[in-house]
């Protein structure tokens, strides 16, 4: 069976063949069963057991987020002045069940971009919500605009049994996490796995590999996950990028996996498609 990080799975029925249809979507914001997504803090909120808190349109809610069970399901726009960083909504991710983990994703990957995109970047005029909240349409020139997704290489390099780890400066004491970094222009996945592995740690790879991939909705990029085999095991560390990089072997990952008290470092917690990777690889990806 394929990997299944958090953020990822089907969510809602998306709805597509209605968003070019206003008419239609009036139709279903006024259905006694429609609601919309509960806002605070500039994050969708969830109640004690981790679910999604619904509300009954209370105003526009302009972006159609798709059918659950049926029955229509709607957002607004939160503030745009709120953080939307990952960690300023830990707590929240560590309560969110996964089943309702690619609504909040694809809500939050929406509203930041919204946020974002007010302006056309062709002639500079207002843009506004259109296709359900699927795009925005520009006032001036007519420019359609669509929600973007930057990608990013997250990757395992292993050599002689043991796994290459980084740590980045905005980490909790003694987290180690998969090396990473965005995609460039007129790049492969397997490109940039082998350019970033190389800048940031000095290492030449092969046999790149995908793994699996994740939604990661601060602010909206597809987590691109990959497994490398390093042809050697000195590191040249870029410290601009990572405070330390160093090798672990799987003993050290399962203990760390586990939360054992003596473990050799802080495993990434289960939102981020790293632990994914980590407890793939554990479990003898070949």
């Amino acid at each position: 069976m394929p990997l299944e990080p958090f953020f990822a799975g089907a969510g809602l029925d998306r709805a597509d063949h209605l968003r070019a249809d206003p008419a239609a979507i009036v139709a279903l914001r006024h259905r006694p069963d429609a609601r919309e997504l509960v806002w605070e803090n500039g994050a969708p909120q969830v109640d004690e057991a981790g679910r999604l808190l619904w509300q009954p349109i209370s105003g526009e809610a302009p972006l159609l987020l798709g059918l659950g069970d049926g029955a229509p399901r709607f957002s607004s726009f939160p503030d745009g002045t709120v953080p939307i960083d990952a960690r300023a909504h830990f707590a929240l991710l560590n309560l969110l069940d996964p089943a309702e983990a690619p609504i909040f994703a694809a809500a939050l990957s929406l509203a930041n971009w919204h946020r974002r995109h007010g302006y056309c970047s062709v002639c500079g005029n207002t843009t506004a919500p259109n296709r359900g909240g699927w795009s925005r349409e520009c006032a001036g020139c007519g420019n359609e605009h669509y929600p973007r997704v930057d990608p990013v290489v997250i990757m395992m390099a292993e050599h002689d049994g043991k796994l290459l780890l980084g740590r980045q400066p905005h980490y909790p004491s003694g987290r180690y996490s998969a090396l990473a970094g965005f995609v460039e222009p007129g790049e492969t996945i397997e490109a940039a796995v082998a350019r970033e592995l190389k800048e940031e740690a000095g290492i030449e790879v092969a046999d790149v590999r995908y793994v699996a991939s994740q939604p990661w909705p601060f602010p909206s990029s597809l987590m691109i996950g990959a497994h490398a085999r390093a042809l050697g095991d000195s590191l040249v560390i870029d410290f601009n990028e990572l405070d330390d990089a160093r090798w672990f072997t799987r003993e050290e990952v399962v203990g760390a996996l586990a939360g054992a008290g003596d473990a050799a470092f802080q495993a990434p917690p289960r939102s981020a498609i790293a632990r994914t990777l980590l407890e793939a690889w554990v479990d003898g990806l070949k």
